[in-house]
């Protein structure tokens, strides 16, 4: 065979696999539908493990490694469990519908962006993107009804976590009523034909700047110009048309703007991920098969041993706390208010419990949310 005809039969076959795909998705959402009228849990690891054995076995002598099937189903696996949990949710809830008004920071190509698509792909036939400047008109735009959720970054595993984020979460009344985790990979984009060498400013939003911080003092003569999104920077290098302007943010928000990448792996830290909220202004109900997170602030005042106290209620409960951050009290010099993400759904007994003890023990507790856990943590099998 021909190059081209070779690549031809590629592509028919790669034709072929998203077919399948999407029949396999399909199938998984009539699973979900299944489980619930049998009052059974999402996932079940044992099965995902028969699965994954069964699956190398069958290709041995296909010529397909273990190591290479696993990979592969993962991926498919953490996308059954995710659209399985979407479906059950948008039932008990009602969430899906054919058009959703969602706020987010930056315009098209952001990272809040790409986190955006990602989430309500699953949720809505139709996204209305309503890209904003800070992460106060991102809240106020859910606040005032002018859109029905907001997509905000919390945490990012190379420059920690986004205080003024946590902040708003102390003042408003919307909950949080989902979460997800998006890979980052920065890059440096400029305008094609752009020499590196000749470069005097870096354009990006601060904690992109931050998470690349390591890379950057490694570049002399250059200035560094913060933005309000990673978008945003790539809208002002194209406009000034500037080959010594550059920007720093994901390869696919580049391309809309026409810009090509220069450098890969800027971030700090290899694995570099962002934790992002869903907020809306009203609470949702977490289904019992699927598992639950929920947040919430305490303020434990400042006698001796507070804090270790009100973790004690949470340890006798048997509920695992998987974030504890401290943010202080406007007006209150040296006084601190803590946020808890704990895995645990709101209406189970034992949250009931420790929340109705916390609130005795305690000065003052807030509920922001309890919203289903997007963590699919990869089943492992035995060598």
């Amino acid at each position: 065979m021909k190059l081209d005809q070779i690549r031809t039969a590629i592509s028919d076959t790669d034709q072929q696999l998203l077919g399948l795909l999407a029949k396999r998705r399909a199938l998984a959402l009539a699973v979900a539908e299944a489980k619930l009228t049998q009052n059974k849990p999402i996932r079940d690891q044992k099965r995902e493990q028969e699965l994954l054995l069964s699956l190398i076995e069958q290709g041995k002598p296909l010529g397909l490694d273990a190591q290479y099937v696993t990979r592969i189903y993962h991926v498919i696996i953490e996308d059954s469990v995710l659209q399985q949990q979407a479906k059950v949710q948008g039932q008990l809830n009602g969430e899906h519908t054919p058009a959703v008004r969602v706020a987010f920071l930056g315009g098209q190509g952001s990272y809040s962006y790409w986190a955006t698509q990602k989430y309500f792909t699953r949720r809505a036939e139709r996204i209305i993107e309503l890209g904003c400047d800070s992460f106060n008109d991102i809240v106020k735009a859910v606040e005032t009804g002018h859109a029905d959720y907001a997509v905000l970054p919390i945490e990012n595993t190379s420059s920690g976590s986004i205080n003024e984020v946590y902040d708003l979460l102390q003042h408003t009344r919307l909950s949080i009523v989902g979460e997800l985790t998006h890979p980052i990979e920065h890059c440096l984009l400029g305008l094609p034909g752009t020499d590196l060498s000749k470069v005097r400013q870096v354009c990006s939003h601060p904690q992109v700047i931050a998470q690349c911080s390591q890379f950057l003092l490694g570049l002399t003569n250059v200035k560094i110009e913060y933005c309000e999104s990673s978008s945003a920077a790539f809208a002002k290098v194209k406009a000034l048309q500037d080959p010594a302007i550059i920007a720093i943010g994901g390869e696919e928000g580049g391309k809309l703007y026409g810009l090509e990448v220069l450098t890969r792996e800027l971030a700090n830290q290899k694995q570099n991920v962002s934790r992002f909220i869903v907020v809306a202004r009203k609470p949702v109900q977490v289904a019992k098969a699927i598992p639950a997170k929920t947040t919430f602030i305490m303020y434990t005042g400042q006698q001796p041993g507070a804090l270790v106290e009100a973790l004690l209620v949470l340890k006798q409960h048997g509920i695992s706390m998987s974030k504890l951050e401290s943010r202080p009290i406007p007006g209150n010099p040296w006084e601190e208010m803590f946020y808890v993400d704990v895995s645990a759904n709101l209406n189970d007994y034992a949250m009931t419990r420790a929340l109705e003890e916390l609130n005795n023990l305690t000065k003052f507790v807030k509920v922001l949310g309890c919203y289903p856990s997007d963590e699919v943590t990869p089943t492992e099998i035995q060598a």
